[in-house]
């Protein structure tokens, strides 16, 4: 339980960061990846206890899923390191249920946001401008793989027993 209240802050503090300055320290990015990947050769398993196997199946699948996206310009690179540093905490069923949570989230901020964004506190739209929905930009992932890991953290015990 304890392991995923850190892994729910490093994300937030990630999201916090990606949201302001459209950028994630390497400091956040790489330092989890080196520390997840630490202990996971220290340990034999992942963070959240999965077999080591399992935490690299789960880093591969974070590298498929975004390396395109890197290619073509919808992801940053700390889009990139950020989730490749998840699948060596996790396993293969929180980064795909982390993915679909994203996803989720973020198409329910695509249809919801235009009638929201005019409701919002002058200060908080301030605070949140790169999630402005007339932004033609793209906008920050990290927010919506935050939601995304704890729709996974919800479902994935549900599905695992």
């Amino acid at each position: 339980m304890i392991q995923s209240l850190v892994l729910f802050v490093w994300l937030a503090l990630c999201a916090v960061q990606d949201i302001r300055v459209r950028q994630i320290s390497n400091c956040l990015t790489l330092g989890a990846g080196l520390l997840a990947l630490v202990y996971l050769l220290w340990s034999g398993t992942t963070w959240l206890g999965a077999p080591a196997v399992e935490g690299g199946v789960a880093f591969v699948l974070a590298l498929l899923f975004t390396l395109p996206g890197y290619a073509l310009g919808r992801l940053g690179a700390g889009d990139v390191k950020l989730i490749a540093a998840l699948g060596l905490a996790t396993n293969s069923l929180y980064i795909l249920g982390t993915f679909i949570g994203a996803g989720l989230a973020s198409a329910a901020w695509l249809l919801l946001a235009p009638r929201l964004w005019p409701l919002m506190n002058q200060g908080v739209r301030n605070t949140l401008q790169h999630l402005d929905p007339a932004c033609s930009a793209k906008q920050p992932f990290v927010p919506f793989l935050l939601a995304g890991f704890g729709v996974a953290w919800l479902w994935i015990p549900l599905v695992a027993t």
